[in-house]
């Protein structure tokens, strides 16, 4: 099971950033911003851990978005020494093209299951990685 989501998952990654490739981000670029969008605020440290990343590398991704105008850092008003990472309006772009392309990934993906099967698929998945996260 292991070796089959691990390879799994390397496929969905070089397929999606073969889709990227001529745009705007990076994989790891696109990641990073889908993950500030579903924690919007949440603190670069906090970032770092859930994405299993050296917050030196983060940091240097954050920079990027920054720079591209897609989002921002705040000051924690309770910790002054971190930072909160925040979207601009102009990452709601960018987001919609990461959907469009995660979409068509997707359906790919799931190519030759019925709804019902692609359905308990992804439920399976989910209970799985409930289980393992503790959650």
């Amino acid at each position: 099971l292991g070796f089959l989501v691990a390879d799994l998952a390397r496929l969905l990654r070089r397929a999606f950033e073969q889709r990227l490739q001529g745009g705007t981000l990076t994989l790891a670029q696109a990641r990073t911003l889908i993950h500030v969008a579903r924690q919007e605020g949440v603190r670069q440290i906090d970032l770092a851990d859930a994405m299993e990343l050296q917050p030196i590398t983060l940091a240097r991704l954050i920079d990027q978005l920054a720079e591209a105008g897609l989002v921002e850092r705040r000051a924690d008003p309770a910790d002054r020494r971190a930072y909160r990472v925040y979207l601009l309006p102009a990452a709601q772009n960018e987001l919609a093209t990461i959907e469009r392309e995660a979409a068509t990934i997707r359906a790919r993906a799931l190519q030759g299951l019925d709804a019902t099967q692609a359905d308990a698929t992804l439920a399976a998945l989910r209970i799985m990685q409930r289980n393992l996260s503790g959650r």
